[in-house]
């Protein structure tokens, strides 16, 4: 397991498209790995809310969530994004429950939204950070982030290129990343 953080929550056109979709991205602590995550709407609202101390006036799902885990006197251990499978992320939320570890199966978004309430640690599955994380770089002359190109983008712990169908597969994501705008990359971080 590869620990990470929620760097940020970003928006942009999908497929050129006039469709908005809504990306959280993980980066992993020890290096420049980012894991890129569709996400709703609604979800990447409950992340932000949080992510910039923005005060509601009532709890949101994932606050009530929280409160729930909290009045059964559990705690919320870790979160782990587990698996990849069909381009669909797989996530699971790992309680604390009477000092015994139980493991509920959760979409990413909703278990990223608890991690950040419960100020637990998020983890991602080595191999789906193999899968798709992509390497985002900073140019050191302008400070802005850097996409490697397809053609140079290395699939990371294995040494060699990425294969034309994980390309393939990863054209959502090199999509909605080129439709980013980058110069704001480190606005609104605390």
């Amino acid at each position: 397991m590869i620990e990470v953080t929620i760097d940020s929550v970003r928006i942009g056109l999908m497929n050129r498209k006039p469709e908005y979709q809504y990306v959280v991205l993980l980066r992993e602590r020890m290096s420049k790995r980012y894991l890129p995550i569709f996400i709703g709407q609604a979800e990447a609202r409950a992340i932000l809310i949080k992510l910039k101390n923005e005060v509601v006036p009532r709890p949101m799902t994932h606050d009530l969530l929280q409160s729930l885990v909290d009045v059964l006197g559990a705690s919320v251990d870790s979160i782990i994004v587990s698996s990849l499978e069909n381009d669909i992320f797989f996530a699971k939320i790992v309680l604390n429950v009477n000092g015994r570890q139980q493991e509920i199966d959760s979409r990413p978004s909703d278990a990223l939204a608890l991690a950040i309430r419960a100020d637990a640690p998020i983890f991602v599955d080595e191999a789906v950070l193999d899968k798709a994380g992509i390497s985002l770089d900073r140019d050191k002359d302008t400070d802005d982030f850097i996409l490697d190109t397809p053609e140079g983008l290395e699939a990371e712990g294995k040494g060699g290129k990425i294969s034309d169908e994980e390309m393939r597969r990863l054209g959502a994501f090199r999509d909605f990343i080129d439709t980013l705008d980058l110069d704001d990359f480190d606005k609104d971080k605390s």
